[in-house]
């Protein structure tokens, strides 16, 4: 198997990088689509309207429906069409990310990623999550290309809600332990690569980041403080572990969490917190040893991740196999893991975590 690395062709961050907007990206085209998050469009088009010193620019600000939906990215599509457009851009979370990479994806023009938040590393990535009108799951979409811009203003970042950049930092908690599995066992990366030791370094220090700055960047985020600690953990959730997914590749944490979400109760659990929650899951499945596990539990105390089933909404013990079995259907990444993964395998790690977080928050009292 080949390995290979692939990454937006531009990564830009900092305080006030919107108001660098048009000189970022002037080179992609000259009409440009946002399609905006109703608090993308509130707090964030103003400062890249004023970036844009052109006049033969053309900008327009689209709100969309909340989802990826199949409706709304042929809605965007017909906007690109009938307004000449060059460039699309993404303003805000992960459902207007995944809709404008898929708008611009079929319509063959330019993507460029503005997050409002980091609860997720959907922004460095070459795939979208999408769905059907009515809100089901339909299918991802992997794209040939990552991104060609991803402009991260860390100001925005830390006014967003702390919970969300503390959900980003659950998400790259996983990716370090799901690259390393996929390496054990030869199993390719999302980009359906072999795994290079470039991909394993930018998972490795992405972990270490979180470790090291994770507490600090989350009590300055708390004030809207913008410090070397929050753009430390931003660059970490944002480029290192969308990066590094994209080429470390995927095992149980994530499984674990598209398990648990077919539970009514965990629908609105932040995809951060459990894919932190599986990350537990998947050292108990590895037999890693306690020190390891120790420092990641410590850590998720640290920043206020959920180590316990209750905390992710599940308190009905009985439903855990009905989350397991969705967890190990065939092709979840969870069979990257060594070893014959079944429901009962995981349902057993599961309620083995459950134990070790109720017994981390009885001897922290």
């Amino acid at each position: 198997m080949l390995k290979l690395i692939r990454a937006p062709h531009k990564y830009v961050q900092g305080k006030g990088a919107l108001n660098d907007f048009y000189n970022q990206t002037k080179d992609l085209g000259k009409r440009f689509l946002f399609i905006c998050s109703n608090s993308g469009n509130k707090y964030c088009s103003g400062d890249i309207k004023n970036s844009f010193e052109d006049d033969n620019a053309y900008t327009r600000f689209e709100v969309f429906g909340g989802i990826s939906s199949n409706g709304e990215i042929d809605k965007m599509r017909e906007i690109v069409k009938d307004d000449n457009i060059d460039v699309v851009v993404a303003l805000g979370g992960g459902s207007a990310i995944d809709t404008a990479k898929a708008t611009a994806y079929f319509e063959n023009k330019k993507i460029v990623i503005v997050p409002t938040v980091v609860a997720t590393d959907a922004p460095c990535t070459g795939l979208s999550v999408i769905y059907n009108d009515d809100g089901t799951f339909d299918r991802y979409i992997f794209y040939p290309t990552n991104p060609d811009a991803v402009i991260v203003d860390t100001q925005v970042i830390a006014n967003a809600p702390t919970k969300f950049l503390v959900a980003g930092m659950g998400d790259a908690l996983g990716t370090y332990y799901e690259a390393r599995a996929c390496v054990r066992v030869g199993a390719p990366s999302l980009e359906n690569g072999g795994i290079s030791n470039s991909a394993m370094a930018l998972c490795k220090l992405c972990y270490e980041i979180l470790l090291e700055n994770g507490a600090m960047a989350k009590e300055a985020a708390q004030q809207k403080l913008v410090t070397p600690a929050v753009e430390s953990i931003v660059e970490a959730a944002t480029y290192l572990s969308g990066v590094g997914a994209d080429n470390g590749g995927l095992a149980a944490a994530h499984s674990i969490y598209n398990g648990f979400t077919s539970l009514e109760e965990c629908e609105k659990t932040n995809h951060g917190e459990l894919v932190a929650f599986g990350t537990v899951v998947q050292l108990i499945l590895e037999n890693a040893p306690k020190s390891e596990i120790d420092e990641v539990m410590n850590f998720m105390a640290s920043v206020g991740l959920p180590l316990t089933l209750e905390e992710v909404g599940v308190q009905d013990l009985s439903r855990v196999i009905i989350a397991c079995e969705k967890a190990c259907a065939e092709g979840e990444t969870i069979h990257n893991m060594v070893g014959d993964m079944t429901a009962e395998v995981l349902r057993d790690a599961v309620l083995a975590a459950d134990i070790l977080g109720k017994k981390y928050y009885s001897e922290c009292k």
